[in-house]
């Protein structure tokens, strides 16, 4: 075993890494992100609406006594805005895979954030708006 000495005379390079800001890297971490807060929102899901209650039970009436509450429609937009964009981020990473092309590649890219934008934006107003009350029982 070499013992080490105090008095070494290599010097130690310390090189300064400067890591670039880009979509990617973004991309990159909020399929981490998304994945980890998607791990106890959709299993949070489905332990409430298939273990806690019966599967038959889910109708319209029983979503519209759920969304009456605020903490519902909250947790419930939450897992949409993770799971939408993480799904299609999925989708562009396996068809980045096929597509050479880098020209093709921006145009499929774009094409599904303007996808991904429309349906968060909608879904979200449609689940705001959802009026509870309307629902006959």
């Amino acid at each position: 075993m070499a013992a080490i000495s105090e008095k070494s005379s290599e010097k130690i390079t310390v090189r300064r890494v400067r890591l670039e800001r880009n979509s990617e890297r973004a991309a990159w971490l909020f399929m981490r992100l998304s994945g980890v807060a998607m791990l106890v929102l959709a299993v949070g899901h489905m332990v409430i609406q298939h273990v806690l209650n019966s599967s038959t039970n889910l109708t319209l009436q029983f979503v519209a006594v759920q969304w009456s509450s605020w903490g519902w429609k909250a947790y419930d937009i939450l897992l949409l805005w993770m799971a939408i964009p993480h799904g299609i981020r999925g989708l562009f990473n396996i068809l980045s895979d096929y597509v050479h092309n880098p020209g093709v590649r921006r145009l499929i890219g774009v094409l599904l954030t303007l996808f991904v934008l429309a349906t968060v934006i909608w879904a979200t107003i449609a689940m705001i708006l959802f009026d509870p009350a309307s629902v006959p029982f």
